[in-house]
């Protein structure tokens, strides 16, 4: 029995600075491999292209703010392959140097979606917020200041990494948001067709006809096959040139399957499958 390329990785590339969620995320799904952080997605993605990494974990939609990375760029014109995903429930802490207290805290520095996401906290301490560039970037700022009256908003392993006392855990507003990533390789990983769920990715431009959407879709409907992800780009600045990412349940060996994406190619002037993962466990929380 062969094992998967996740389960024989050695190092993961993760975007962000020690600490980020992508750090966090990169535990989580790939626990034995060294997390290895890069300023950007590019970065992150060039390095398994070069081969410094096995893999890239990129978060690519919160359940809060949408789309995160734009997949269509990353992974077509990088040749990389989707091997698997995570799901991370993002829990927000607000940070302060040893010694600090709540009520002493003036400002707050985190990534500007981290700070929209505790607007309450913000709003009932009356704190001065400050964007930072990343959640885990802002922890080590306030380390480095050293100053009682500053705070970050970042996560509990970047408390961890800089030497910050959690002073109020949890400070997110909404309770149920979640970060999904794609876990990313050199070389095409594809999940078994032996029955268990399964999700699998591609992109497609459809052909120049009326219609030519509304028919490529229409086999997924008449065979019953779950779309649960359509997004649309724009190609090179144009607006007539579209490109299609998709996330349907199901492997492409499922005979429904087969025949949907079968359907698809005769309506599209390009079809890539980007991967044929697992899906992963908390698919089966969603409503």
């Amino acid at each position: 029995m062969t094992t998967s390329l996740i389960s024989r990785a050695k190092k993961v590339a993760f975007q962000g600075e020690p600490g980020a969620f992508g750090n966090q995320a990169a535990r989580e799904a790939i626990p034995h491999a060294a997390a290895i952080p890069k300023p950007s997605f590019e970065d992150a993605v060039d390095a398994v292209r070069s081969g410094e990494t096995d893999l890239a974990i990129i978060p690519i939609e919160n359940a809060l703010h949408g789309r995160i990375a734009d997949i269509h760029h990353l992974l077509p014109e990088a040749g990389l392959y989707i091997v698997g995903e995570h799901f991370l429930r993002i829990h927000l802490q607000l940070l302060g140097v040893k010694g600090a207290s709540l009520t002493g805290i003036k400002t707050v520095f985190s990534q500007a979606p981290a700070l929209s996401q505790c607007r309450k906290l913000i709003k009932d301490m009356k704190l001065r917020a400050q964007e930072w560039h990343d959640t885990a970037g802002s922890a080590r700022h306030v380390a480095e200041l050293n100053d009682p009256s500053a705070a970050a908003v970042a996560s509990s392993l970047a408390s961890e990494l800089y030497g910050l006392d959690i002073l109020k855990a949890d400070v997110e507003d909404e309770k149920h948001n979640t970060t999904r990533f794609i876990i990313m390789a050199r070389e095409p990983d594809d999940a078994p067709h032996d029955g268990t769920p399964v999700v699998t990715s591609f992109v497609f431009r459809v052909k120049n006809v009326p219609a030519a959407l509304y028919k490529a879709m229409g086999g997924f409907a008449t065979n019953g096959v779950n779309m649960t992800k359509l997004e649309s780009y724009q190609l090179g600045g144009s607006f007539n040139a579209t490109q299609f990412y998709a996330d349907i349940e199901g492997h492409p060996d499922d005979c429904l399957v087969r025949l949907a994406l079968e359907e698809l190619r005769f309506f599209t002037s390009k079809l890539s499958i980007l991967g044929v993962y697992p899906a992963h466990a908390y698919r089966k929380e969603l409503p």
